[in-house]
């Protein structure tokens, strides 16, 4: 089923103003298990993923509003069990103007009736906070599942124990991102107050289950920052890879919002705004997934529809200051994101002979809680 869509843009306007970006996530896998992550993550719905992602990609180019966004980013809890130096919820700004607690279980159930009557295509139970804290966690995945959401994924620190990753597994998950940042010690002194070891062996849990259940999903995807990997990228790939699908690492971005010498590409227009729809534990839309501290907000799904927030004044303002020549820096928390940010590939590296080649912002140190 495709859903209608709606053009917002003059054809003379269409791609030439359109910045294409890599979103900060970089792979340090092989192509073989790259190409079998994706096709596993296809699998039961294969002419609908690839209209999937062909619309995520072709969207924002043309500038067209989908009657849906493709994606809603949920996120059941704004608070978080660890205290990495990196991460906007250690912040003080966070603390006093974000931390509300747990997505009300009614309006997780409103949301997710929404989207699976009109077609949109993925839910991700993660943003800023620790989305498996939420007590209804499972339910929210069996839930979304049921109501037939082809895609249903979280972003997790992994801190909670392997029998309710075997539940995850059991409620219909369909891909699970854990962030690694580093092995052994360097690990541990990112996500304190987690072990190593413990983690490790969560991961080899999560595949035998997997295994002796003969499925293929939850497809399990490792990220991390890149100055906790720099050290040894060979060993934290071989550590990891014979128990995951796929491993990936990020360059450190402006999570903590301290830099002010920002260089950015030249007008740069944010595909977001096409693709997804992002919503706070409180049930604030805001108009990206970059906006944590909800600078921005867009409506509020607690008296107001996915729809009516997708194509209402305040997002479409959004388009419409991005359709403008650098119009985004008018923005504060566009101005401060680092979808605009000017890469350099200033950094080469290898894992297990494979040469990867390491794009770090433009003044942008890359120090773990810096």
């Amino acid at each position: 089923m495709k859903a209608n869509i709606f053009h917002v843009s003059n054809d003379a306007n269409i791609d030439k103003e359109y910045i294409p970006i890599n979103k900060g996530h970089f792979g340090m896998d092989t192509e073989e298990r790259t190409n079998t992550f994706y096709k596993i993550l296809a699998e039961g719905w294969e002419e609908d993923y690839a209209e999937y992602r062909r619309l995520w990609e072709e969207l924002p180019h043309t500038r067209t509003v989908r009657d849906y966004p493709l994606l809603i980013d949920l996120e059941l809890a704004d608070v978080c069990n660890l205290r990495c130096p990196m991460c906007p919820t250690v912040t003080a700004q966070f603390k006093k103007e974000r931390r509300k607690g747990l997505m009300d279980f009614s309006l997780i159930k409103k949301i997710i009736d929404e989207a699976a009557a009109n077609n949109v295509y993925s839910l991700r139970l993660s943003w800023v906070g620790e989305s498996t804290l939420h007590p209804k966690f499972l339910d929210t995945v069996k839930y979304a599942k049921d109501k037939g959401i082809r895609e249903v994924a979280t972003l997790t620190n992994a801190s909670k124990k392997l029998d309710f990753f075997e539940k995850v597994v059991d409620a219909g998950m369909d891909w699970i991102t854990i962030s690694i940042d580093g092995i052994n010690e360097q690990y541990e002194k990112v996500r304190r107050p987690l072990k190593f070891a413990d983690t490790l062996a969560k991961l080899k849990g999560i595949k035998e289950y997997k295994d002796k259940k003969g499925l293929k999903k939850p497809v399990i995807k490792i990220q991390g920052v890149w100055p906790a990997i720099r050290v040894d990228p060979s060993e934290y790939y071989n550590t990891l890879a014979p128990y995951v699908d796929l491993i990936a690492y990020n360059p450190l971005i402006d999570y903590l919002h301290k830099d002010s010498e920002i260089v950015y590409e030249d007008n740069f227009s944010c595909p977001q705004h096409y693709q997804r729809i992002v919503i706070a534990s409180d049930g604030r839309a805001v108009m990206c997934s970059s906006d944590d501290y909800v600078e921005e907000p867009i409506g509020d799904t607690r008296v107001q529809t996915i729809h009516e927030i997708w194509h209402g004044d305040r997002l479409n303002k959004m388009r419409e200051i991005h359709s403008e020549h650098d119009g985004f820096k008018k923005l504060k928390p566009c101005a401060k994101c680092f979808y605009p940010r000017k890469v350099e590939a200033n950094e080469e590296s290898s894992v297990n002979g494979r040469k990867i080649v390491i794009e770090n912002y433009v003044n942008r140190k890359q120090e773990i809680g810096q």
